[in-house]
């Protein structure tokens, strides 16, 4: 068996140079290919980063735990990304599966909330829900006030401890090489530096993390290195996340939010824990399925779609590539409350009245039987137009049978308005816009989050681990998980079989959706036959406005893995 304590690095230092060369290829890649994974020993998969997967396999080479292998990744995917849309101050949601214990574990590590911001209304940002701008979505006025406490690195380290096999230091390796001798830039990450490179020179030490002394973006190609990042990740690596949050790097953090107007203290970062409960364990039939705790209102999101298409006798109806009447069921269940961006619970419940819309009800059969009711009735609250009318995810398996799969994101517009970053770390503004869910949370806890993850197990063994990412993420899960339950599917028939992407809301009535699909996915006569008015998206506009699911899928019988990415990405699927 390979030694966890083995000397050769996990990062690209460490691996044949003809794979270093395809590697960097396929991070290089818009669309590398998204190929599907086949072994027995172990899997890595990822939404995007494909380079990243790369550093998880080598990790479950050398005797890493899934565990490992998903938090080596997640550091490499974050410095591959520049931290525009992920950070190591970002937030995210963990999932593990033990083999020895046969135990499911949730790990929230989410955004608190700041002690001392007693009026959360006035936070500047936005708080419109209909369709913004381009402008809009990048901020109008930064402010201090937007950041909050993130807790990623917190979740990581609990997770390593746990469920680690390696020296936790190891896992920075590829990382640290990354940081300190860079990566050739590629066009996503230019893309989003254009995009954002007046905020970016707002301050300096941004300035001079992110672009070239005269401000200037590196080219395609040219070396992008993150030197003070790699010295933060060492301090990080030799001293662990006590070193962001009550070490020089949470000092640094904290002055350089207030010196931003922002109200965090080093008492906030100091007090940040995560949270640790059993995973909620939902049936379906044949299925046990396994998803996040509170405050992780994905979950119940999720449940509730699940539940409500069930309740819709979807399956009876046919699958929605075929029968015009699923497809319009599955936009009412997709699109019910999961689907709907509240801005409160209050507001939620308005829109719901005389419904029970608390996280725990929303997981029951009976909540969902009550609201397809009144879905399909003339009281429905949701509309669907007439005819006549950020994140990255990791999923790994190791040779032990241990499942590993985390979502995380900064929650912000790439680096966010205030661009903010410390010792090579971005810290966002998430608070420009979930001003009404800091009202309603007790300053210094936990917010709750949107993200969905999961693992599925039949027959008493897990048999899929999953995470979903991105605007349509809520409409990908759904559909990926009936296909699996309802229609008998394998995964990769699962992710591929056509659906729903992300709707377009109207800015008037955020209760009235309009469909889109990818162009050529559905027969025209079908779209007609539902008289749903449907917009048709070309595949080179499709990757702002799908979800993202990776999964790695056991087969019960045989131990053989499959692991898959999306399409449309420059992530990627690796098995041993």
């Amino acid at each position: 068996m390979p030694d966890p304590n083995n000397s050769i690095s996990i990062g690209p230092s460490g691996w044949p140079e003809r794979e270093r060369e395809i590697y960097f290829n396929i991070q290089r890649d818009p669309l590398p290919g998204n190929p599907t994974a086949i072994g027995q020993n172990g899997a890595v998969t990822t939404a995007l980063n494909g380079l990243a997967a790369r550093v998880g396999i080598e990790v479950l080479k050398q005797g890493g735990s899934s565990a490992d292998a998903a938090i080596a990744t997640v550091l490499a995917q974050i410095v591959l990304g520049g931290g525009a849309v992920i950070s190591f101050f970002g937030v995210g949601a963990i999932l593990q599966y033990s083999a020895e214990s046969e135990s499911y574990t949730s790990i929230n590590a989410s955004w608190n909330t700041c002690l001392n911001e007693n009026d959360p209304l006035s936070i500047p940002g936005s708080l419109n829900v209909g369709e913004k701008s381009l402008e809009d979505m990048l901020g109008t006025e930064p402010s201090g006030r937007t950041a909050l406490v993130g807790g990623l690195m917190k979740g990581l380290e609990r997770l390593h401890q746990r469920d680690g096999k390696m020296p936790f230091s190891r896992l920075f390796e590829a990382a640290i090489e990354l940081a300190e001798f860079g990566f050739p830039m590629y066009p996503g990450l230019k893309a989003y530096l254009e995009l954002r490179v007046e905020d970016l020179c707002r301050l300096e030490e941004t300035k001079a993390t992110l672009l070239k002394p005269d401000g200037s973006i590196p080219e395609l190609g040219e070396s992008f290195r993150q030197p003070a990042l790699a010295r933060t990740l060492r301090s990080l690596a030799e001293r662990g996340s006590d070193y962001m949050y009550k070490g020089r790097w949470a000092e640094r953090a904290v002055q350089a939010v207030q010196n931003d107007g922002g109200k965090m203290t080093l008492e906030d970062l100091s007090r940040y824990d995560v949270i640790v409960e059993e995973a909620v364990q939902v049936e379906f039939d044949d299925y046990t399925a396994y998803f996040p705790n509170q405050p992780c209102t994905g979950t119940a999101a999720l449940v509730e779609s699940l539940n409500l298409a069930r309740a819709a006798d979807i399956k009876t109806s046919g699958h929605w590539t075929e029968s015009p009447t699923s497809l319009r069921k599955l936009a009412m269940c997709c699109g019910a409350a999961g689907g709907m961006r509240y801005e409160s619970q209050e507001q939620m419940e308005h829109t719901w009245h005389g419904f029970d819309m608390s996280w725990a009800n929303r997981l029951s059969t009976e909540h969902a039987e009550s609201m397809w009711a009144r879905l399909s009735s003339d009281e429905s609250p949701l509309s669907i137009s007439e005819t006549k009318t950020h994140s990255d995810d990791v999923v790994a398996v190791d040779q032990w049978g241990n499942m590993t799969t985390i979502c995380h994101s900064i929650n912000c517009m790439i680096w966010g308005k205030t661009a903010i970053v410390v010792d090579g770390v971005s810290i966002g503004d998430p608070g420009s816009y979930m001003q009404n869910q800091i009202a309603k949370t007790k300053p210094g806890n936990q917010l709750e989050n949107p993200i969905e993850i999961g693992i599925l197990s039949k027959g008493g063994k897990p048999t899929l681990a999953w995470s979903s990412m991105g605007v349509g993420l809520h409409y990908q899960s759904t559909q990926t998980l009936l296909n699996i339950i309802e229609f008998g599917k394998d995964i990769e028939d699962a992710v591929n079989t056509p659906g729903l992407l992300l709707p377009l809301n109207d800015a008037k009535d955020p209760m009235k959706i309009k469909l889109r699909v990818i162009e050529g996915t559905f027969e025209q006569k079908l779209l007609d036959a539902s008289e749903l008015d449907v917009e048709l998206v070309p595949t080179d506009k499709v990757r702002f406005v799908q979800g993202l699911f990776v999964g790695i899928a056991r087969d019960p019988k045989t131990g053989m893995l499959t692991a898959i990415s999306p399409p449309y990405t420059n992530g990627w699927s690796l098995a041993l």
